[in-house]
């Protein structure tokens, strides 16, 4: 298939629109596509990816307050795919409870099993992997899920310090050699062709 790279390659505009926000799995769209979510901590930069993966400005609502994403905002993509905005998570400006219901929200999206689904898991370079990041990790291995290890904000960082930060990820989450790893900056225009590639394999299987 690989239409997204060839869409790309070509210089054509992807399309996209949005399709829903749900507070639970009851929302998610009646038609059944192919996910391709997008998680990570509060201040990742996740917005911003996936306005530089859709190749939009402002497709995805980007906040100066992390943790503003609390719904699993549907997009669709060239009438082929779903692309999931998930609610960040490790924001301590929140209640307990409120964590607790986001936790649980995702939870449920992975373990669902009704539909096709895959997940970019977010990183960011400036920080080391939290407890939170082996818990989403953890979660998606027992679901099964096709996932990609994505670092962002590799151009907030030193090289000297980005290679050390890879061999952190590696070793903190115990990453297998097989294990997709994408570096990444929406900033500097970085990774955005591996990530395509990533989707359309998984699209053409």
């Amino acid at each position: 298939m690989a239409f997204l790279r060839q869409q790309v390659e070509a210089g054509v505009e992807v399309e996209v629109k949005f399709i829903t926000s749900a507070p639970n799995l009851a929302g998610r769209p009646e038609e059944i596509l192919p996910e391709i979510a997008f998680i990570g901590r509060s201040n990742c930069g996740k917005s911003s990816l996936i306005n530089y993966y859709l190749d939009r400005r402002s497709m995805a609502k980007i906040s100066g307050k992390p943790g503003k994403t609390r719904l699993l905002n549907y997009f669709e993509v060239e009438e082929n795919y779903y692309l999931v905005d998930l609610p960040g998570y490790g924001f301590a400006r929140v209640s307990k409870s409120t964590r607790h219901q986001w936790q649980k929200l995702i939870r449920q999206y992975f373990f669902a099993g009704d539909r096709p689904m895959a997940v970019f898991l977010l990183l960011d370079a400036r920080h080391k992997p939290t407890e939170d990041d082996k818990k989403t990790l953890k979660w998606l291995q027992d679901a099964e899920l096709p996932y990609s290890v994505v670092v962002t904000k590799i151009d907030k960082v030193s090289k000297n310090i980005l290679i050390e930060r890879y061999r952190e990820i590696v070793t903190t989450l115990q990453l297998s050699k097989n294990t997709p790893f994408f570096p990444t900056s929406s900033t500097a225009k970085i990774g955005r062709e591996n990530l395509l590639q990533w989707v359309d394999a998984l699209l053409e299987e």
